[in-house]
């Protein structure tokens, strides 16, 4: 699954795009020098999401939407189309 697909999951399970996340978690007070794991646990608590879902918002709300370009079309399950991911809701994405 890819970063993307990840996030768009995300948003179907829980109704929330990856941009409200991040900012539900900088009104929790997590920022780029949060830990991970406070951010996951919050995540299952109380969304109910596994560790790939939560670490793929870990990353968007510590490091922000860049992704490594190793994941761009690499032809590989885990492949992106742009090393920027969309986080403004799937039904707005112009690269799908």
């Amino acid at each position: 699954m890819s970063f993307q697909a990840y996030l768009d999951n995300i948003e179907t399970k829980t109704g929330l795009t990856p941009r409200q996340f991040v900012e539900l978690a900088h009104e929790r007070g997590f920022d780029e020098t949060t830990k991970a794991t406070p951010i996951v646990a919050w995540l299952a608590e109380d969304y109910g999401l596994g560790r790939g879902h939560a670490m793929a918002l870990v990353h968007v709300i510590t490091k922000g939407p860049q992704i490594s370009a190793k994941h761009v079309e690499s032809g590989t399950a885990h492949s992106d189309p742009t090393d920027t991911l969309w986080l403004d809701g799937a039904a707005t994405n112009p690269n799908l």
